[in-house]
């Protein structure tokens, strides 16, 4: 990694375009959405598109979930082959349809068949292999200090922490203590996770728990810019300014084209509407400018959308 930063594995919002885009503002580490090792297993076309990677957003690592441990090992070997730099199993989605299957978050309330599957998963890949966990399953069970611990027994080489118990989901305040209680008790690298929303937020993160890497995960969407601007205050203890609305919306055009590009018109016309609507958050006129590109059916019409919204607003927005 060239600097400490890290793009979460956000399902739904981090493929191969939207990665292009974080690299390209300073991104140290970039994740794929979770991807399903059954899914690996079975070669599902859809699944294996969420694998596509480029040369130009390396180093990359390829997060997969699952609960048994031969079919997660066999999607990490898939990944491997595919050209993932890193291999990341997810113990800490609180989905409800993930983790009533045994995966994600519910693996923290089995620690013993975690370490099972990180020791499969290291037998079976040359890349290094991380797991990202939370706080815990609630508060009264938070177990995330001997959950790392236990991970890192089974040969984990890094762990990533999200602040936050699986019953609190995304809302309420993410614990940063717990970060900083994981990093002393292990050997190996940690990231902290969760409420990094602000370029100081990451700087404050790396000081106050000791963790090596600070990962970002809704704080990025619609502002990928948030990496260059805590890069640069990491590096010279300045905030810079925010992007113009001409630069949000031209990055948020040229994000469509890729996308297109990428994922054909049908289904990056529907995918990009929620990332057109992110980058224009807090703009004026933002909340009807929603409802004009939700109604839109294609990219052209999403394109014609958004350059009248520049021209009827712009410096003023």
């Amino acid at each position: 990694m060239e600097n400490p930063l890290v793009l979460a594995p956000m399902a739904g919002v981090c493929d191969m375009p939207y990665r292009l885009i974080c690299k390209e503002m300073g991104c140290g580490l970039v994740y794929t959405e979770m991807i399903s090792a059954m899914g690996l297993k079975y070669g599902d076309r859809n699944t294996l598109k969420i694998l596509e990677m480029s040369e130009d957003e390396r180093p990359v690592a390829a997060q997969v979930f699952g609960s048994d441990p031969e079919v997660v090992a066999y999607g990490a070997r898939i990944m491997e082959t595919k050209g993932a730099d890193l291999i990341d199993i997810n113990m800490g989605c609180p989905v409800p349809k993930v983790v009533r299957s045994g995966e994600g978050c519910a693996l923290m309330r089995r620690p013993d068949l975690a370490a099972r599957i990180v020791e499969r998963v290291k037998a079976s890949v040359d890349v290094p292999v991380t797991v990202k966990i939370r706080k815990g399953w609630d508060d009264l069970t938070a177990n995330a200090v001997e959950f790392a611990r236990a991970c890192v027994e089974a040969g984990a080489d890094a762990v990533a922490v999200h602040g936050r118990t699986r019953s609190q989901g995304y809302s309420g305040k993410a614990d940063w203590n717990v970060i900083a209680e994981v990093a002393a008790a292990v050997s190996v690298p940690v990231i902290g996770n969760g409420d990094v929303v602000e370029p100081e937020d990451a700087v404050r993160m790396l000081e106050l728990t000791g963790c090596a890497g600070v990962m970002i995960g809704r704080g990025a969407m619609g502002n990928p810019w948030i990496f260059r601007r805590a890069l640069h205050c990491l590096r010279t203890g300045e905030t810079p300014a925010e992007p113009s609305p001409a630069e949000r919306i031209g990055l948020a055009l040229r994000h469509l084209d890729m996308a297109v590009a990428f994922k054909g018109e049908k289904v990056a016309s529907k995918e990009m509407r929620k990332h057109l609507a992110w980058y224009i958050r807090g703009l004026r006129g933002a909340a009807r400018m929603r409802e004009v590109i939700n109604s839109c059916p294609d990219s052209a019409s999403l394109r014609r959308a958004m350059e009248g919204y520049l021209d009827a607003f712009g410096a003023s927005c």
